[in-house]
């Protein structure tokens, strides 16, 4: 072990400037800004010299006793190769980048930690460091610390950065804690090097006093860091880690500045305030399903509709639609296969078959295979002018949900109302599901022109996490007074992203957060992505009290106003008349 050295402003200063009367300046101000303190700590633990990770984790584990939760789940998501950039909010001033240094390095040994200058009175640790003055984002001293980050990035490597320069603080503007802004070099080297980004939220505050001095001057927080650091004795800090985000996802075309903004969104994403549990499940037993229909009777039954039932055939498969007083069977395994669906998506009813009363009122459009009978999908359609004739709003599903006012489209013009949508598991990953439901829907919009405009839901599964649901939410919906949900979900946006959600449109961002907080990793529902390409109108997101309590996301499509590239797809033929159709006429 190398002689001891003690802990001390002189360790960041040069040698030529700790003599004379400088000598008592330091040992005054070694007092006063509490780094004496660090020190006995040091020396009473017999840290000096001590490699860098045994050094670490005597000073967290030992000397400060912190219980820290969420190593796992942070080594767990790390990237085990290629450039990866980790950022996290800065709330303690110095103890949560040695937290994180000593556990990242673990996964990636060549973990480099850009940090402040300041951390210099740890020699110990300098080789995990690279040092950067963040108050002053634009010193030209920062150069070199920059271009060794980027060069660390280019060859592979890990980096972690603190991007606001500087601790956590009170903001009377905002009300609350919160940071600076984000240095704009966390988006200019992610896209620079195509690194991986991996958000980083840690949980924690420090003392009163230490905010109340920055509430009289800035700077006067300064002289409380070595004192917070050392009053961290015995506390739990929690680290929540998000899924890594691939370069891509942040946007190519985006500027540095809001690349940044995203990846701080992203981290604070992470934030356990913002982490809610769905209610229970309403249902709480599921039932043996119902028997298979024999194919051999699905086909008899669909031999027997009227040809103008028949909407079209594409390869193997056909299109029907039909009234369940002439499909009983049909309608049956439809229902049963709507349950084996929705199950796997936690939006079953728990009973054999899913069905309800509007099943015999709705018209239901299918997809089979021609030869072997076997359903490929559905979708339950109302056509609102029928169902509407004496003006009674029950007769429509999402009554039930949403509460329409007389100016919403479903009461102004015949629409149809679109539902109980599936594909059945072995079409989930195939194209020509969806593609053939669709153009079923539009041969019959063809066929009935006076349909312009449908309308819906698409369900947000319980299996989503709810901060993806309220993300959705603020990203799509264009409130409006024409409709409002009899049931909400009033889950709020952290207030960082409410703040991101003011700068920048949300709509471009729902991969990348999605990405970042569910477990899997999952994106927005294939059907979601569907009506954005329609460029649907969103009203409102409502739970669904007759669906499990699941959450939906209200939308209408006003089709002849859909991109022409949509139209051709699903259209094609009957597009130019259907176009052409003049309602009043």
């Amino acid at each position: 072990m190398s002689a001891y050295k003690p802990i001390t402003l002189a360790n960041i200063m040069p040698p030529e400037k700790t003599t004379g009367i400088m000598k008592f300046v330091i040992k005054f101000l070694d007092f006063f800004l509490g780094i004496k303190k660090l020190n006995a700590i040091y020396t009473e633990n017999d840290m000096s010299g001590l490699p860098k990770d045994e050094f670490a984790e005597k000073l967290l584990l030992k000397a400060l006793n912190l219980n820290i939760n969420g190593i796992d789940e942070l080594q767990a998501k790390i990237p085990k190769t290629g450039p990866v950039m980790i950022s996290a909010n800065h709330p303690f001033g110095g103890i949560e980048g040695v937290i994180l240094a000593l556990y990242i390095s673990r996964v990636r040994p060549d973990l480099k930690v850009l940090v402040n200058e300041g951390l210099r009175i740890f020699p110990e640790l300098k080789d995990y460091f690279i040092f950067t003055n963040p108050l002053s984002e634009r010193n030209p001293k920062n150069g070199p610390s920059l271009r060794h980050c980027k060069k660390h990035l280019q060859s592979g490597g890990a980096l972690l950065i603190f991007p606001a320069g500087r601790v956590s603080y009170y903001q009377p503007e905002k009300g609350r804690i919160s940071e600076h802004e984000w240095n704009r070099v966390v988006g200019r080297l992610i896209q620079s090097c195509d690194a991986t980004y991996l958000p980083v939220f840690i949980e924690g505050t420090n003392s009163k006093l230490f905010y109340n001095l920055g509430r009289i001057y800035y700077r006067l927080r300064m002289l409380r860091l070595a004192h917070e650091l050392s009053n961290k004795k015995g506390a739990t800090v929690n680290l929540y880690t998000g899924n890594p985000v691939p370069a891509k996802m942040l946007g190519k075309t985006k500027s540095d500045r809001e690349v940044t903004d995203l990846c701080k969104a992203l981290s604070y994403a992470q934030d356990p305030i913002s982490r809610q549990e769905w209610a229970p499940d309403p249902v709480t037993h599921l039932k043996p399903l119902a028997e298979e229909i024999p194919a051999s009777e699905i086909l008899e039954e669909v031999a027997n509709l009227p040809e103008e039932n028949h909407l079209l055939d594409y390869r193997e498969y056909a299109v029907y639609y039909g009234f369940q007083k002439d499909l009983p069977k049909t309608l049956h395994e439809i229902a049963r296969q709507r349950e084996i669906t929705f199950r796997d998506h936690n939006e079953g009813s728990g009973e054999p078959i899913d069905t309800d009363h509007f099943d015999a009122t709705y018209t239901h459009l299918f997809a089979i295979q021609k030869e072997t009978g076997k359903l490929v999908g559905a979708y339950r359609m109302g056509q609102t002018d029928l169902l509407l004739k004496d003006g009674d709003l029950s007769q429509l599903y999402l009554s039930k949900m949403f509460k329409f006012g007389p100016d919403f489209v479903n009461q102004k013009q015949p629409c149809l109302e679109m539902g109980r949508s599936f594909i059945v598991k072995e079409y989930q990953g195939s194209f020509h599901g969806l593609f053939m439901l669709w153009r079923g829907i539009s041969t019959f919009m063809c066929r009935n022109p006076r349909y312009r405009v449908l309308y819906g839901t698409v369900s947000i599964s319980k299996l989503y996490d709810m901060r993806s649901a309220a993300f959705v939410r603020e990203a799509l919906v264009t409130p409006t007074n024409d409709v409002k949900p009899v049931a909400e979900m009033d889950t709020p946006l952290h207030p960082e992203l409410q703040d991101y959600q003011k700068a920048y449109s949300l709509r471009d961002d729902i991969t990348p957060m999605l990405t970042s907080v569910e477990q899997d990793g999952k994106d927005i529902p294939v059907l979601l992505k569907h009506y954005m390409k329609l460029e649907a109108k969103f009203h409102c997101l409502g739970i669904d009290k007759s669906f499990n309590d699941t959450p939906g996301l209200l939308l209408s499509v006003d089709l002849p106003k859909a991109p022409a590239k949509q139209l051709k797809l699903y259209l094609g033929d009957g597009r130019d008349e259907y176009l052409a159709y003049d309602a009043e006429a």
